[in-house]
């Protein structure tokens, strides 16, 4: 065992969609956390695993931070400010522009009562001429004290080593917690049922999304092992979007449907045999035992 290895937990923080989960599947290489351009994409914690020769860095890629308007989104914002209590260094990703809104001001605050290294990431650096870089340099400078600052880009995978680098400086020496190959703890359902509620987000209009969840009904391996038979229920807040979802003749259901099992498919190397129901359950965001149901913890709302 290599004397100087190092390993702890890293938390991803920042508003919706400054690109947290495409940074972490471009760190990891695989695809674990969902990704969209729709709000509210990611609501627990995904805890990915990164192991190299150096050390080991789990990452956990934290709901954004903001204010919240139901119970889900509180438990999303109480989840992701008790993360940064937990973990040895904290990347804080943010948009490339000079101008600080309530938003980051707000992470700024959260950042100010924890005393743990913050590593500030400027993503979407490919968006900006390499001149601009400095100015947003310059104005999160005055915001907070930073460890480091790095400009990448997640999306073209620039300069996202130097992140690697900057994590295993700042981790303690100590053994693994997860083996080589373990790359992420969610247990699988869960990855699945992300999965199909990632390909109903890209498919359906803005106003449906937030108000979708995905359970599990069945996962089971047929004999031979080289088919995995799923049941999954979509379930929504209004009868109006389960007609959305279903579409004309079944349309929306089936593109949903084949395109989440191309996915699921991949990631568990075998031919999956995929169901997909929608039912209406009123209000479920504001039900702690339906939140319950679909994976998220009572505790940490």
């Amino acid at each position: 065992m290599n004397p100087n290895f190092k390993s702890g937990f890293a938390a991803i923080i920042g508003r919706p969609n400054v690109g947290k989960s495409t940074l972490m599947n471009r760190l990891i290489g695989q695809k674990i956390a969902i990704t969209s351009k729709k709000p509210q994409t990611t609501r627990n914690r995904i805890q990915t695993v990164y192991t190299c020769e150096d050390g080991q860095i789990v990452f956990l890629d934290t709901p954004g931070i903001h204010k919240a308007k139901n119970k889900l989104g509180e438990y999303m914002v109480n989840v992701a400010e008790r993360t940064l209590k937990d973990v040895d260094v904290i990347l804080w990703l943010v948009e490339p522009t000079t101008y600080i809104g309530a938003g980051e001001q707000h992470i700024a605050q959260q950042l100010k009562g924890v005393n743990v290294p913050v590593l500030l990431v400027i993503n979407k650096i490919d968006t900006i001429k390499k001149e601009e870089v400095l100015a947003v340099i310059d104005a999160y400078r005055k915001v907070c004290d930073f460890a480091e600052i790095i400009p990448v880009s997640a999306l073209r995978g620039q300069n996202t080593h130097d992140i690697i680098d900057s994590i295993l400086k700042y981790l303690p020496y100590g053994p693994q917690f997860y083996d080589e190959d373990t790359v992420t703890d969610q247990p699988q359902r869960q990855i699945v049922a992300e999965m199909i509620r990632e390909k109903a987000l890209h498919a359906l209009d803005e106003e449906i999304p937030h108000g979708i969840a995905v359970s599990i009904d069945r996962m089971k391996e047929r004999p031979g092992g080289n088919i995995m038979d799923i049941d999954a229920t979509i379930i929504c807040e209004r009868d109006s979007h389960k007609g959305i979802i279903i579409g004309k003749q079944g349309s929306m259901l089936k593109k949903i449907g084949s395109n989440a099992r191309f996915e699921i498919e991949r990631m568990l190397e075998m031919k999956v045999n995929l169901k997909l129901w929608v039912k209406v359950k009123k209000d479920w965001r504001d039900s702690d035992f339906l939140i319950k149901n679909f994976g998220y913890d009572k505790k940490e709302i």
